[in-house]
């Protein structure tokens, strides 16, 4: 497992207090507060805003429009010890990328990265031979096991109107 958690990346700047929106946010990693990386560098959150699906934060050292506009792009992650404990069936997105997928003994592909979606989150699964990818809902139904120690997740493909 990798010992950090992508958090989000730094967005557009909110402002001009080198607040910043953050794009493909882990709200529950981006508590007041809490400390991220940035480029190597740990850096305390001292103002969050918006909401669950929009968040914006400024961090400790960028104090204007400027230096916000400075560290557009860069990655946040979270160190795993830092982060919140998850219930059952619940996942890292950085768990479940790169691993298998498959039908019982039926190789699917490979899981490319989590999308959240409005209805759920979803699976993208990249298919071996340029097939193009099948996003697989994360319901009990379309995923019958998840094993992240084992880097397997076995999906129904029928349920998903596969043959």
């Amino acid at each position: 497992m990798p010992e950090f958690l992508r958090a989000g990346r730094v967005g557009s700047p909110h402002g001009l207090d080198g607040s910043f929106h953050v794009l493909e946010a882990v709200p529950s990693l981006l508590e007041l507060g809490a400390s991220v990386l940035l480029g190597g560098e740990s850096r305390r959150i001292v103002r969050r805003a918006g909401h669950e699906r929009r968040v914006i934060l400024r961090l400790e050292g960028c104090e204007d429009r400027a230096g916000a506009a400075a560290l557009r792009g860069a990655e946040l992650t979270v160190p795993r010890s830092a982060a919140p404990e998850l219930g059952p069936d619940e996942w890292w997105a950085t768990d479940l990328e790169g691993c298998g997928v498959f039908d019982g003994a039926l190789e699917v592909g490979t899981v490319r990265r989590l999308v959240a979606l409005p209805s759920c989150e979803v699976l993208e699964v990249e298919r071996p031979g340029g097939a193009s990818d099948l996003l697989v809902p994360l319901v009990s139904d379309a995923v019958r096991t998840v094993d992240v120690s084992a880097r397997r997740i076995d999906i129904d493909l029928e349920f998903l109107g596969e043959s």
